[in-house]
């Protein structure tokens, strides 16, 4: 906890009084160094991984001390314990087949996003419907240490009422680190936007329309690699996502940051993981609360922890505790995230001509 005017923020994620074990299918570069940090740091236990290249999944059992592993889901599933929960790593086109494996009822959380186009985004909600899944989404920038402080600072009114919303990128990212999906023709609001189209919704809710325009750099292959997306929430609330990835004029102006302003301060949170990836810079957490006769004055408070690993701690243990009745929410629910998934259909039908999109449900998606 920290204070600010005497009012106490609790931003750490709120973890299960009961455990459950994890079984992780997929074993690429995010589980090591994400997933299995943040399930150390948290204590859960991860008893068993699958992977299609087996050696992938013996070197990370060997560096993380898991005790199993297996040649298959089919195999991972039938020796899972029965209150298993399951960590699916794997690319969306894959999901379904895998959540097909699984036992009805179970717990699972599939990485983001789910599914690369919103037909596949339907198709896994109607098999996690049809095999009663507790299955959420890891959209874990929801939990990011910043990102729960500034909630919390917003749900007891510190700043007043919330009419600004900015997230801002500009920076250059080794998209070579990630050879799957830099070659997806959805690349930036696909695989990378859309934590922060995620981020507003969680605050902002549904929007009435979004305008976008996703864009390439004339000299790299890449489908896109900038963007920049505007919801319309009325007449009154700003929200609005930039995106560079190709500021490459080193460190000294680039951004990563996401902005709230109100009726009575602000809230800055610089994401210091996405500057000079993968090693990252400090995260950085400032508030501004205005006093009548007052200069304004910013103040910066040490958080503990950051987006990797512990937001993953976060969604990890919202449905570790949803599953064990300890809560009624699960915040990234794929009956939550499938609006998400909708949004980003929106994003791109207005970037490829359709002037009004909504993302507020399916049918609106595109005009």
């Amino acid at each position: 906890m920290f204070n600010i005017d005497s009012h106490e923020i609790n931003y750490l994620p709120v973890l299960p009084q009961r455990p459950l074990p994890i079984v992780i299918i997929g074993a690429g570069g995010i589980v090591n160094d994400a997933h299995l940090p943040a399930y150390r740091k948290a204590g859960f236990e991860v008893v068993g991984i699958t992977n299609r290249t087996r050696a992938r999944a013996e070197k990370l059992a060997a560096t993380w001390g898991i005790p199993h592993v297996y040649d298959s889901v089919a195999e991972a599933v039938a020796h899972a314990p029965a209150n298993a929960v399951y960590d699916i790593t794997i690319m969306p086109e894959q999901f379904v087949e895998t959540l097909n494996q699984l036992p009805d009822g179970a717990g699972v959380l599939i990485q983001k996003p789910m599914g690369d186009y919103f037909w596949q985004s339907q198709e896994i909600l109607e098999v996690c419907r049809r095999k009663n899944l507790v299955a959420a989404i890891n959209c874990q920038l929801r939990f990011a240490p910043y990102v729960a402080a500034a909630r919390e600072m917003l749900r007891q009114g510190l700043i007043g009422e919330l009419y600004d919303m900015e997230v801002r990128v500009t920076l250059e990212t080794p998209w070579e680190l990630f050879p799957h999906v830099m070659v997806h023709p959805r690349l930036e609001i696909q695989y990378h936007s859309i934590h922060y189209i995620d981020l507003i919704r969680s605050f902002l809710g549904e929007p009435a329309r979004v305008l976008a325009k996703t864009l390439r750099h004339p000299a790299k292959a890449l489908s896109s690699s900038r963007s920049t997306i505007l919801f319309d929430y009325g007449d009154t609330m700003h929200a609005v996502i930039n995106t560079n990835h190709d500021h490459s004029f080193g460190p000294e102006n680039q951004e990563s940051f996401i902005k709230w302003e109100g009726t009575k301060g602000a809230i800055k949170a610089r994401m210091g993981l996405l500057m000079d990836y993968p090693n990252g810079v400090p995260d950085k957490f400032e508030y501004c609360l205005l006093r009548e006769g007052e200069k304004p004055v910013w103040h910066t408070v040490a958080l503990e922890g950051s987006w990797f690993p512990d937001a993953f701690m976060g969604t990890m243990g919202s449905l570790m505790r949803y599953k064990n009745g300890e809560t009624d929410v699960l915040p990234t629910s794929v009956e939550d995230v499938i609006k998400t998934m909708a949004v980003v259909e929106a994003a791109y039908a207005s970037s490829d001509g359709n002037a009004t999109t909504s993302g507020s449900n399916r049918e609106n998606v595109t005009s």
